[in-house]
């Protein structure tokens, strides 16, 4: 059964608990790694000069959000990460949670219409 490794688990201290709640139920269904939880803004602001976010306002800044990855990585395999989104959503949704994943901004179920695809990005609101 799939765990989170030790790295992972460093990356998701101080997240909101509700989202770990999320993320613990999603580890007993398939293999993930946790990329990056909380941002310090000298951080977000590195990102936003790269130009791999787009806000300078993150919902990282507030241990909102988690960049997590199905493992083992494969950035080409998006069909792995929308899978990976639609569960957490599920799981979300079963737990009575509002997450907003990366790869459906606005949540319509329809992934051609987003601007910015961030398929690792994970966000509970509320």
């Amino acid at each position: 059964m799939p765990r989170f490794g030790k790295r992972s688990k460093q990356r998701l201290v101080g997240i909101d608990p509700r989202l770990r709640e999320v993320l613990d139920r999603l580890i007993d269904i398939m293999d993930v790694t946790i990329i990056e939880g909380i941002r310090s803004p000298e951080r977000q602001e590195e990102l936003l000069k790269k130009g791999a976010t787009k806000t300078k306002y993150s919902k990282h800044l507030e241990g909102k959000a988690v960049d997590l990855a199905p493992y083992p990585i494969d950035w080409e395999n998006r069909e792995h990460f929308y899978y990976m989104g639609g569960m957490i959503r599920g799981i979300a949704k079963q737990l009575g949670y509002y997450v907003r994943f990366g790869g459906d901004w606005d949540s319509d179920g329809e992934i051609k219409d987003n601007n910015f695809d961030d398929l690792c990005h994970v966000e509970i609101l509320g």
